[in-house]
């Protein structure tokens, strides 16, 4: 591994997950080898049916291969593959500023942070779309609603992480959800994190995007929504509880009524549905309840699997090239001395 410089020792890795980005790649590549001119840079081509691949290895990148369709399969298997103290992740469509990476790192290192965010700041008018802008927009919001308000613009694909986060994070989204997971990752396990904005350019001629808007928001939409009942799971289930309460309520009124005015309950049907949805809501409280516990669990979990690694930016025997101690393997060993007390 690489050892850019200006960062003493510090091991940089730059990923870059593609897909039908032939036109793009080699720009990104070189744009990124200038600013960061001995940090690795690894291109992971998903399966690509263009040239990404060749093309990024003409640019002298380490290209992986992933062959399930998804950006989120393509970061599970950077994650796991690739050894590093600092991770730069950048899409590999030539919109994101490479001047931005060196600050970046620089952030993370200093501040001894976990995560850098890369907030975007439109350059030209078609490089953001408007669907985009607003969905990204409505989606940062419910998320800083939720989870926290650390973040403006959740769906950036240019960030950097430390070791601490990349080897903590459990991924499971297969597509571009990837990020909304990325960002509840640090907000649950409250890491140290900053945005610092970068220019967002348009496309280079020739390049086409990927994303779908309403498809792709509404995955992104199904992910907060599972994210919320797998890290909110109290919260998550009593809203359902008052839900179906306030519906089982609403079935029983009537029939109430009926009863104190006739003495006679005439809609069994209604209230045999209205005890029903009370019970469900109950039950609906009780797994809440559970799962709230389950929750902190694999959160303790996820927190320790994060503690096991060092704290970006700060020195150590690996870094400084510093050597331990010497032991001297000839010196005699003292031999043990009872107390006085104790002696014949």
């Amino acid at each position: 591994m690489s050892m850019a410089p200006g960062f003493g020792s510090v091991r940089i890795a730059v990923l870059i997950p593609c897909f039908n980005e032939e036109v793009a790649i080699a720009g990104v590549v070189r744009d990124f080898r200038r600013e960061l001119p001995q940090a690795t840079i690894h291109v992971f081509d998903n399966n690509s049916t263009d040239r990404t691949a060749a093309v990024a290895e003409a640019a002298g990148a380490i290209v992986g291969r992933e062959p399930f369709r998804g950006k989120g399969n393509v970061m599970r298997r950077m994650f796991s593959d690739i050894d590093a103290d600092v991770y730069v992740l950048v899409d590999g469509d030539g919109t994101y500023d490479a001047r931005t990476a060196p600050e970046m790192v620089r952030r993370l290192l200093d501040e001894q942070l976990d995560m850098v965010n890369g907030a975007r700041v439109q350059q030209v008018r078609e490089a953001y779309r408007f669907g985009h802008v607003a969905g990204n927009r409505l989606l940062t919001g419910l998320v800083r609603t939720v989870f926290g308000k650390q973040f403006s613009d959740m769906l950036s694909g240019y960030r950097v992480f430390s070791r601490r986060f990349v080897k903590s994070f459990p991924a499971v989204s297969t597509g571009f959800e990837i990020e909304t997971e990325l960002t509840v990752h640090a907000l649950e396990l409250r890491m140290k994190t900053c945005e610092v904005a970068t220019p967002y350019q348009a496309r280079p001629e020739g390049s086409c995007s990927k994303l779908n808007t309403l498809r792709d928001g509404v995955r992104i939409l199904r992910m907060i929504g599972l994210l919320v009942k797998e890290e909110r799971p109290l919260a998550f289930f009593t809203a359902a509880f008052f839900l179906l309460a306030l519906l089982s309520v609403g079935l029983s009124v009537p029939v109430i009524l009926e009863y104190l005015d006739t003495g006679l309950v005439r809609r069994f049907p209604t209230a045999f549905l209205s005890v029903g949805i009370m019970v469900v809501a109950f039950l609906s409280l009780v797994c809440g309840l559970i799962l709230d516990t389950v929750t902190h669990s694999r959160r303790e979990t996820k927190r320790l699997h994060y503690l096991q690694q060092p704290v970006p930016g700060w020195p150590s025997n690996a870094r400084t090239g510093a050597e331990p101690a010497p032991v001297e393997a000839d010196a005699p060993s003292k031999a043990f001395e009872p107390p006085v007390a104790l002696r014949a």
